[in-house]
């Protein structure tokens, strides 16, 4: 088996990198809003990972190392800028750019979703987040947050009790479909 070069990540890690830059991007990009500071913090995250590599995979889940990793990176961001999330700006303003074919109303019931959206608790938000903004399905979305499939459809479930209880919404009229 050929040896990597001495300044060559392993290629556990390159392949890690390789499945979970792009979506880490897309995610890091709805909270921070802007294209090169999404860039430095995931690069950063991954540089993090990088460094401590051995101890990431004795961890009983790499995915949920690496999204915590991930996450601390983000609030650090936001931290260091003053800056609160912008997700409910980048969400409702990607949303609308891919929906522009549809109703102007979109936009209108889109806002109160969002806003309601960023107030869930973090993990049942990260879950929403990555199953229906981002558009992965449920074994992806385990597997980025290092979870079990039981713990993301626990997650929505909550999730979509509180988004209707935000939303004034009554019975189980919240499908999967209409979250986003």
């Amino acid at each position: 088996m050929p040896s990597n070069a001495p300044d060559e990540p392993p290629l556990d890690f390159q392949a890690f990198y390789q499945q979970y830059h792009r979506p880490y991007l897309r995610y890091t990009l709805l909270h921070l809003g802007d294209f090169a500071v999404a860039i430095e913090t995931v690069e950063a995250a991954f540089a993090e990972l990088l460094q401590s590599w051995t101890d990431v995979l004795t961890a009983p889940s790499v995915q949920r190392y690496a999204h915590s990793v991930l996450r601390s990176a983000i609030t650090s961001r936001q931290v260091a800028t003053g800056r609160d999330s912008a997700f409910v700006q980048t969400a409702t303003f990607a949303r609308v750019r891919a929906a522009a074919r549809r109703q102007l109303e979109v936009l209108e019931s889109s806002l109160g979703l969002y806003a309601a959206i960023a107030r869930l608790p973090e993990r049942q938000m990260d879950v929403i987040l990555f199953r229906f903004v981002l558009g992965y399905d449920l074994d992806k979305v385990a597997e980025m947050m290092g979870v079990s499939n039981g713990t993301v459809r626990s997650h929505i479930h909550a999730a979509r009790r509180q988004l209707a209880k935000d939303l004034g919404i009554r019975g189980n009229s919240l499908e999967e479909e209409e979250i986003v």
